[in-house]
């Protein structure tokens, strides 16, 4: 299957923002959404956020909210992440990957999702 390709991933300082990109050509995304997922050394795959291909739903993990904003962009066939305020605590490797019935429902359970990319690095200095 084809897999994501994060990117847009570095070192930033808190407080500082990033803006992360997932493309999702040539996959069929109408009834699926695009998730973001980070994982620490040593810890499991947490949920970030979600969106619908379709129409755009939204869902964020609380520790994200009001800092992070997930987006897609159907024309260029992308899906955005972009993340403020950045703490110490939001290192990690961060991936993309779809759920081909999300637009049913928002799942944060990463084993319902495929397509999984290599993941972007983020690493937030205090």
């Amino acid at each position: 299957q084809e897999q994501s390709a994060e990117s847009g991933g570095g070192l930033v300082q808190a407080g500082g923002s990033l803006r992360l990109s997932c493309p999702a050509s040539g996959r069929t995304l109408s009834r699926s959404a695009i998730g973001w997922f980070r994982q620490a050394p040593g810890k499991e795959r947490r949920f970030v956020a979600s969106i619908t291909w379709a129409d755009g739903r939204t869902k964020y993990a609380d520790l994200v909210k009001g800092r992070f904003t997930v987006s897609r962009d159907t024309a260029e066939s992308t899906s955005y992440l972009q993340m403020n305020d950045l703490k110490p605590e939001d290192t990690g490797s961060y991936y993309c990957a779809v759920d081909n019935t999300g637009y049913y429902r928002q799942n944060s359970d990463w084993r319902l999702y495929t397509n999984w990319g290599q993941g972007t690095q983020v690493t937030v200095s205090s």
